[in-house]
């Protein structure tokens, strides 16, 4: 969070999210009062609307997002921790290896995150929606996992974000349907059981436009 230039008109908010201890969180800092707030700043020109986005992420969670999109606008009644008469929202996640917190920031789950300005919890939920809107067709999911990973840990991934359990074995005929990831020759010990193969993100190349993961062919 930066200080309000005196008479900005406009903001650009930051809603980053990772994992942390199986729960999905956001980054925030203190805001006004006992409150707390989403990394936000107030930038001279419009053209520099995502550069501020990756600086907000930079200064406050020490790594620049996985994955990177503006949200939208928000305006109107709702007050904002800068007084800026107009936010520009961006959305992004950063893998928990990546993810780290600088002096006066922190991660807070985003189940029960209370404290921020209106127009700030209002940005929050338009980004849980729109993640869960992109899952089917963005690497949303792969850029909050490291290089290689289970089918296991991908499907949790998506649990987490999608807020919800998905069948497994549906969810892995459409993962194949999808052609986004490929199996490594490494496997990983998961407890008792046989050792689970190592995949990576890979999304084969087709002359029509890829397929995505069909959440809706998926038993809740």
């Amino acid at each position: 969070m930066t200080a309000a230039r005196r008479g900005a008109t406009h903001s650009v908010d930051l809603v980053l999210l990772t994992q942390r201890d199986g729960t999905l969180a956001v980054l925030v800092q203190s805001g006004a009062g006992k409150g707390v707030a989403l990394p936000w700043s107030t930038p001279r020109s419009a053209d520099a609307l995502v550069q501020s986005a990756r600086q907000l992420a930079r200064s406050a969670a020490g790594a620049e997002p996985g994955w990177l999109e503006q949200l939208s606008a928000f305006g109107g009644d709702e007050r904002h921790p800068a007084g800026a008469a107009v936010s520009v929202a961006f959305v992004g996640v950063i893998g928990a290896a990546a993810a780290r917190a600088t002096k006066g920031a922190q991660w807070m789950a985003v189940d029960g995150a209370a404290g921020f300005a209106p127009r700030q919890s209002a940005m929050l939920a338009a980004a849980i929606s729109a993640i869960r809107a992109r899952l089917d067709h963005s690497p949303i999911a792969f850029k909050l996992l490291p290089a290689t990973f289970t089918l296991s840990d991908l499907q949790a991934m998506y649990e987490l974000l999608l807020g919800r359990r998905l069948h497994k074995a549906s969810f892995r005929r459409s993962l194949q349907a999808a052609y986004l990831v490929e199996p490594t020759d490494e496997w990983r010990s998961e407890g008792r059981g046989r050792p689970a193969q190592l995949y990576r993100y890979a999304p084969r190349k087709r002359r029509t436009s890829r397929r995505g993961v069909r959440f809706e062919l998926l038993a809740g």
